[in-house]
């Protein structure tokens, strides 16, 4: 028979060994919020939770129960076969730890394929997260890349990640680059998955000599940052990036893509045109309609990103910020490297 364990059980069990975690909902269920690096083999698609649940509602949960039933049946065979396909210890869960993965996991029991099943599903998960997140053992020390748009903070990020720096990616977490436009080309996360995601990383960086991320905001997108690492922002080293203006557009160019997806981008400014100077914001959209996109971005630079940026800067507190002038991403994030040595730390494999 399966056993049942809890989020905190399962917590620790990760610690100590590799378990594959089986998220048994519906496929949208699935894309909306999961736990990190769980797979979906779904006991119902959507079509046949969303038949099921209509029958419960109108007609019974009997006829609910019977239903789903001659569904599961039917695939049963392909079923099993996917969890034979596993290596190693599994553990299955749904939206409560109810009905299908308790069925899922009675199921492989009599098929001899050992899994565990987690109590109360991702609905614990998520309490365990937001009950957690807070009180995880994080560096009392973090480094916080500030600059304008376009000086390249997030590239900075995922060069020092990949070179095995505690590096926190709120936006990658997000999905989501922060601005009007931020959104376009990318999988934006909801909150439930921003905080899921958020927390796996945290976990990492517990013991980390210190972290470095990016001046968010405490909205990215739709997501709302956690307060207590806003309080690290503003306790935090300040770093600078600064990059001439022509180097600024060519990262924007290369971040944003705006080639690619000119119809969005144009759709975003219009949220934005009524900030800017009348003139000005019509030779802008000009620009973009026109696919001249670098004269557009340094226009929208100049005349809406760098003052805006300009006018919150009075938010360093404590310390005078550690100003970075280069020529390139490239040079940026040696420069940040080499602070971060000078400061006396040392690079961890986080």
């Amino acid at each position: 028979m399966f056993q049942d364990i809890t989020v905190e059980e399962l917590m620790e069990l990760q610690r100590n060994k590799k378990l594959t975690l089986i998220d048994v909902r519906s496929p949208s269920e699935y894309t909306d919020a999961t736990i990190p690096g769980s797979l979906n083999i779904p006991v119902f698609n959507d079509e046949e939770r969303a038949e099921i649940g209509t029958l419960y509602k109108q007609v019974g949960v009997d006829a609910a129960k019977e239903r789903g039933l001659a569904i599961m049946s039917a695939k049963l065979p392909a079923f099993v076969k996917q969890f034979k396909e596993i290596e190693g210890d599994k553990a299955v869960y749904c939206w409560r730890g109810g009905m299908r993965s308790r069925t899922a996991a009675t199921v492989l029991s009599l098929m001899d394929i050992h899994v565990s099943r987690i109590s109360g599903g991702i609905k614990a998960y998520r309490k365990y997260v937001l009950d957690t997140m807070e009180r995880l053992k994080l560096p009392d020390e973090s480094f916080v890349l500030h600059g304008l748009t376009g000086t390249g903070k997030t590239a900075v990020l995922k060069q020092l990640q990949e070179e095995g720096y505690p590096v926190l990616d709120l936006e990658g977490l997000a999905g989501h680059r922060g601005s009007i436009f931020g959104h376009i080309g990318l999988n934006a996360s909801n909150q439930k998955s921003f905080d899921a995601k958020l927390f796996e990383r945290l976990k990492q960086l517990e013991h980390a000599p210190y972290i470095v991320f990016e001046a968010e905001s405490k909205r990215i997108g739709k997501i709302v940052v956690p307060d207590f690492l806003m309080q690290m922002k503003e306790k935090g080293v300040a770093i600078v990036l600064e990059l001439p203006m022509e180097e600024r557009i060519r990262q924007i160019m290369e971040d944003y893509r705006p080639e690619e997806y000119q119809q969005q981008y144009l759709e975003a400014y219009r949220l934005i045109k009524g900030r800017i100077h009348t003139p000005i914001a019509a030779e802008i959209g000009k620009h973009l309609e026109e696919g001249r996109f670098a004269e557009g971005i340094r226009m929208l630079l100049e005349h809406y990103y760098d003052p805006k940026y300009n006018y919150t800067a009075s938010q360093y507190q404590d310390s005078e910020p550690v100003t970075v002038s280069v020529r390139s991403v490239n040079e940026a994030a040696d420069a940040v490297k080499e602070i971060l040595t000078k400061r006396g730390q040392l690079k961890t494999g986080a």
